[in-house]
């Protein structure tokens, strides 16, 4: 017979074996939507014509590429930094259509569930340059980071898809950098599979500099995660400026599971699991007013790590080379 303080010490275990299992159940829940949801969503998705307000249903990503290159914008409350990275951009993307003729592109704002007038401000571009070549995605609630750029992903028509963050931290003309390491490494852009990040690893030093003790030892300590618990051999998962294959692309939102600031790490999970080749690339970079990453968000992101981690070891979330989710 067990005595009295042995059942004392087996009622706490299980409370907090409980408690952590109904913690983790809540986690989970927060950070992923099931694709039955996705799916559904994805499939009435619609753009409007700012000229004619007529309203038409975005193409999927299953099917044939019709332009070079898609650069996907995911904006929450950005009225404000999205026309100076739009202005930027288009300096940039206009030239080279003047210069190449076979050039062509789209950019794709999806608006995540904005309190502001960011859908208004990115019409007023496509009402500029025409919905050939603007296109916004307003979602009527807030999925995250990586549920934005999916859903722009999975409506992009491009060879090539770059996400690109909507605050203008990095500079678009970098864009040739990581262009120059997919056709040194792909024979067909219609095929082949490669993943590219743009990086900050190389500007590391200066932001030690100026952060505070506190802010560094949290980088630091996220880093150490990502490599411990989830993907080696990329210095910088964060950084919000990466160029894929339409093929990789398709792979890898596919299989995408984590829908808010990790979802870098799980995209690059899931490319390293499917051995799709990973490139890190410098570009250049700077810090933005008005950052939304707060202490809660490394909190948030640290749970993210850990559960990226759990969920596949244990088989919870599966990695399938040709799962399509339906409808997109």
């Amino acid at each position: 017979m067990l005595d009295c303080s042995c059942w004392k010490i087996l009622s706490w275990v299980f409370l907090a074996i409980m408690i952590t299992v109904f913690l983790f159940k809540r986690i989970m829940r927060a950070i992923s939507i099931p694709f039955s949801q996705l799916t559904q969503t994805e499939n009435e998705q619609f753009f409007l014509d700012p000229n004619t307000n007529k309203k038409t249903k975005f193409p999927s990503i299953m099917s044939k590429s019709s332009l070079y290159l898609s650069i996907i914008v995911p904006s929450y409350n950005e009225q404000v930094r999205l026309p100076i990275m739009l202005d930027e951009a288009f300096e940039y993307l206009e030239k080279r259509k003047k210069i190449d003729s076979e050039f062509t592109y789209e950019i794709i704002v999806v608006d995540d569930g904005s309190r502001d007038d960011t859908s208004k401000v990115a019409l007023e571009y496509a009402k500029k340059y025409t919905t050939d070549v603007v296109r916004v995605l307003t979602q009527d609630f807030n999925r995250g980071k990586g549920g934005a750029v999916r859903m722009g992903v999975v409506k992009s028509r491009g060879k090539l898809i770059l996400f690109a963050d909507a605050d203008g931290a990095s500079k678009f003309s970098d864009f040739e950098r990581l262009e120059k390491i997919v056709k040194t490494n792909c024979s067909s852009l219609e095929d082949d599979k490669i993943v590219v990040c743009g990086s900050r690893r190389h500007l590391e030093k200066d932001s030690i500099a100026k952060r505070s003790l506190f802010r560094t030892f949290l980088m630091h300590g996220f880093h150490f995660l990502v490599w411990f618990l989830c993907v080696k051999g990329v210095r910088d998962t964060q950084c919000g400026f990466k160029l894929l294959t339409r093929p990789a692309a398709l792979q890898t939102f596919s299989n995408l599971h984590v829908l808010r600031w990790a979802f870098d790490v799980d995209l690059l999970y899931i490319a390293q699991y499917l051995k799709i080749p990973i490139f890190e690339v410098d570009i250049n970079w700077h810090e933005c007013e008005g950052s939304k990453i707060t202490f809660g968000s490394y909190i948030q992101m640290g749970l993210d790590l850990l559960s990226i981690r759990l969920h596949y070891l244990f088989g919870a979330w599966k990695i399938d080379a040709n799962y399509r989710p339906e409808n997109i």
